[in-house]
């Protein structure tokens, strides 16, 4: 199977957040294979492949795939062989709960090519590596006409209780006390640079036919298996298995914060953006391209949309009058339904915001404090560290409230809440500056704004000169995301909450044993 991966740098100025590395298992293949089971292999055609696996439908790949992480981006991965083809972006491997996303493969039409799954984690700056080696005493015996050919497979535990493989010996062949060879493993892969996860290794008869019978299991810890350089480690499940390990030197582990992001948007429908009806609005919806303020919305909102998993994203306009009775509302639901704010993934926001601008009259002024406090009452109600919201708001001009505005942003300060404010149109938006305390904090009656949550950015500043949207897009995105995770590091840290381990509601499918 190949991979690829799609990675955009308009501005070439990109620095890694952090490296990830993505474990690929398969799951019900689609066997081609007359005489045996298919030998799936997944290839990475910029950077890396994994290997190839005889005789199975169900594969845990043991070769990773290490890459850098940009949260303000949308990384695009392509994964095929002849067995099927998916497609996904790290954003949702890395937002999908526990870290592990599923995806159908494609490819044959009328057949079931079967399932693929990828698991994410944030390696640690552990450089170590250990050299070990392992023998076993009175295993099993499988084979009806011989003995066994054992072989060992490591696995590191996951904080929902299920195991990514990292490690496969070789086969001995016709033995029931075999002596593997010495290897070399990264303490990074073995247990990610925490001495005491846990480290699970099984024992199997190989099998010519890919059905390799189980012969049993123990677990440990890199800790036990380090004791010293010319000592012993025994564990005995089903039969004793005797290790050897050789100890390297020791760097603490890197801990994560797992968080989920709520996304909210909020339109300004304020009469100075022009008659919707005329291409010279920033509202006008041309059937041939993107206004700038859908361009703003899906530029940002794509990448956000990964990591809230129930992709139901809140989305609000200000400064227009509503029907019936044409009243002046700063925080109207574009859905149209005041108990349910909620639009289908960003495709629903933008079907949404057309539609409002069909039923409604743009007005004025232009007041931000409604929707930011709206935003804020929610946080207030979840402060553990489990939720942090994002508040996309898009305006053409001046803000009528800054006052009350800046009240409600210092009191944001203090919640899980970072604001990103995108102006579209000519107009000065030298008084937005205000808020984004990158320079001066925000303050209000005297009280300075805790963190700084705010950031403000002029569309105009990355439209592509030659008219391309998809590179004005990336560019916008690009600049007003890359603030977010330090903004909510530095709200964990305000906070002293410590990191969350992950909760997985769907563990890793296993391939049946023979016991």
């Amino acid at each position: 199977m190949m991979a690829s991966i799609g990675e955009f740098d308009p501005l070439n100025t990109r620095v890694p957040a952090t490296k990830i590395e993505v474990t690929v298992s398969c799951r019900s293949l689609l066997d081609v294979d007359t005489f045996s089971k298919s030998d799936p292999g997944m290839y990475e055609l910029l950077f890396g492949r994994t290997e190839v696996i005889d005789n199975t439908l169900n594969p845990d790949f043991v070769r990773k795939f290490v890459l850098d992480f940009f949260f303000e981006e949308k990384q695009n991965l392509r994964f095929d062989d002849f067995l099927g083809q998916t497609f996904c972006t790290l954003g949702e491997i890395i937002g999908s709960t526990g870290g592990h996303l599923e995806r159908t493969l494609s490819g044959i039409p009328g057949k079931k090519c079967g399932v693929i799954i990828f698991t994410a984690e944030e390696l640690s700056n552990c450089r170590d590596i250990a050299t070990m080696q392992l023998c076993a005493n009175k295993l099993d015996k499988k084979d009806f006409f011989g003995k066994s050919d054992p072989f060992l497979v490591f696995y590191r535990s996951n904080e929902d209780g299920t195991f990514t493989i990292c490690h496969k010996t070789e086969v001995i062949k016709n033995t029931l006390n075999p002596v593997w060879q010495p290897f070399t493993i990264p303490v990074r892969a073995l247990c990610n640079g925490d001495y005491d996860r846990t480290v699970k290794i099984d024992v199997y008869d190989w099998d010519r036919d890919g059905s390799h019978d189980f012969i049993g299991e123990f677990t440990t810890s890199y800790r036990e298996l380090s004791r010293g350089q010319n000592q012993f480690n025994v564990y005995e499940v089903r039969h004793i298995r005797t290790a050897r390990c050789k100890k390297q030197h020791v760097t603490p582990i890197l801990v994560l914060f797992l968080t989920q992001l709520n996304f909210t948007v909020a339109i300004d429908f304020t009469a100075s953006n022009g008659n919707p009806s005329q291409p010279t609005s920033l509202h006008y919806m041309s059937p041939y391209q993107m206004n700038a303020y859908a361009m703003a919305l899906k530029a940002v909102g794509e990448i956000i949309q990964d990591y809230d998993s129930d992709k139901l994203f809140p989305a609000y306009g200000f400064g227009a009058k509503l029907p019936p009775d044409g009243k002046v509302s700063h925080a109207f639901p574009l859905s149209g339904d005041a108990d349910n704010p909620n639009c289908v993934g960003i495709e629903g926001v933008l079907e949404a915001y057309f539609q409002s601008l069909r039923t409604v009259q743009l007005y004025g002024p232009t007041n931000f404090a409604p929707v930011i406090n709206q935003v804020a009452n929610c946080a207030a109600e979840i402060t553990d560290g489990s939720q942090y919201f994002v508040l996309l708001m898009i305006t053409d001009g001046v803000i009528s409230d800054m006052v009350q505005t800046k009240e409600a942003v210092v009191n944001a300060a203090s919640l899980p809440v970072s604001i990103i404010i995108v102006g579209v149109g000519p107009a000065e938006f030298d008084a937005m500056e205000e808020l984004d305390g990158d320079d001066v904090r925000v303050s209000s009656r005297g009280r300075l704004a805790e963190r700084d949550i705010v950031q403000f950015v002029p569309f105009r500043d990355y439209i592509d000169r030659s008219g391309n949207q998809v590179l004005s897009m990336a560019r916008l995105a690009k600049d007003v995301l890359a603030e977010i995770p330090e903004q909510l590091l530095s709200f964990m840290k305000s906070r002293g909450i410590e990191p969350r381990p992950a909760i997985s509601s769907s563990p890793l499918p296993e391939v049946h044993r023979h016991i």
